[in-house]
């Protein structure tokens, strides 16, 4: 449920309203506006007086939210979330880059790629220090060995760093390097891990489960947010379809969906959504035309000897060719990079 404040509705009767809840045992969250005042109710809506509530000074209406995720609705918050990363902000005017191999293999490796992709505009540094992968014989991450390489590397080029999480004992341990918490595919779902980071203040990247639908991406949201962590950034990264020539399909029809629907930040992947290298530049620029606010790319120095996601890799001088064209088509949307 939400109240709307009137135009003219003063910091008192904000504050009335506020108190008027929160002394019934419902949680508030306030949003403001250019204009006016939303205030979201959270708890049992059913015990509250809707008719008292709208009585009160400076309420212009009370609304109930029928979407079953509440704090992410446009309903709850109609004015775009904006998330900052060490000055770059998610969900403003900038689309932004975030550039990096899938796995961390070692400290040359990272810093010759931050320097790479640096140069070529990338915003942030990404980078696997934990990685689930579908077959347990396969390359697991460096864990806590690569998280100090990126630490290092952040210090040597300042690029701040986007690295996942996988489990909830593992929230304190990577979020004393990592600037961006991120949920991978696989654990979208994860529920003790998301209400886990939704006790962190970090911001998070929580990626679209590969079989998962809008409405489950954004209740995940909800499980994050609904434990007082609002620095939520949704990842668009394909999904699978019966479709066999991508690693899987990307549904751009999600970045706009979900500009409707939620007020977070919507990037896309494009290396996963579609596994070839070849294809990850046309990707990029159809998500950025769509409305994404940033994307998150694979490079790699080498990707024939990458321990993980080689076939989806840009080579350094391949990133900076991406670069210029996402550009132009940031340019033509009214959006800079």
């Amino acid at each position: 449920m939400i109240i709307i404040m009137k135009a003219q509705a003063t910091d008192k009767d904000i504050e009335a309203v506020l108190t008027r809840l929160e002394s019934g045992g419902w949680r508030t969250h306030v949003s403001k506006g250019e204009e006016r005042t939303i205030i979201g109710v959270i708890g049992d809506e059913r015990r509250l007086d809707q008719g008292a509530m709208s009585r009160m000074d400076g309420v212009d209406r009370v609304v109930p939210v029928l979407r079953p995720f509440k704090l992410a609705s446009r309903d709850f918050q109609p004015e775009d979330s904006k998330i900052s990363v060490n000055g770059h902000v998610f969900g403003g005017n900038k689309v932004i880059v975030m550039a990096g191999p899938c796995s961390v293999e070692s400290l040359e490796q990272m810093r010759e790629t931050a320097v790479a992709v640096r140069e070529a505009g990338a915003h942030l540094l990404r980078g696997g220090a934990f990685k689930p992968r579908t077959s347990p014989y396969s390359f697991q991450g460096m864990g806590e060995a690569g998280l100090k390489i990126l630490a290092q590397v952040r210090e040597e080029t300042g690029l701040h760093i986007v690295t996942e999480v996988m489990a909830p004992d593992q929230v304190g341990l990577v979020s004393k390097y990592a600037d961006i918490l991120q949920i991978g595919t696989r654990n979208m779902q994860n529920y003790a891990l998301l209400n886990a980071v939704g006790q962190t203040n970090m911001p998070v990247l929580l990626k679209r489960g590969m079989m998962s639908t809008i409405e489950e991406l954004l209740m995940s949201a909800e499980y994050i947010m609904s434990n007082g962590n609002h620095k939520v950034i949704l990842c668009e990264r394909g999904i699978r379809t019966f479709e066999k020539y991508t690693r899987n399909t990307l549904d751009i029809n999600a970045v706009p969906v979900l500009k409707e629907l939620t007020h977070l930040p919507v990037v896309v992947d494009p290396s996963h959504a579609t596994g070839k290298w070849t294809l990850v530049k046309a990707a990029s620029k159809a998500a950025v035309a769509a409305g994404a606010d940033g994307l998150i790319i694979e490079v790699h120095p080498n990707p024939a000897e990458a321990s993980s996601d080689g076939e989806q890799s840009l080579k350094p001088q391949r990133f900076a060719e991406l670069m210029e064209e996402v550009r132009r088509v940031a340019a033509a949307v009214g959006r800079t990079v």
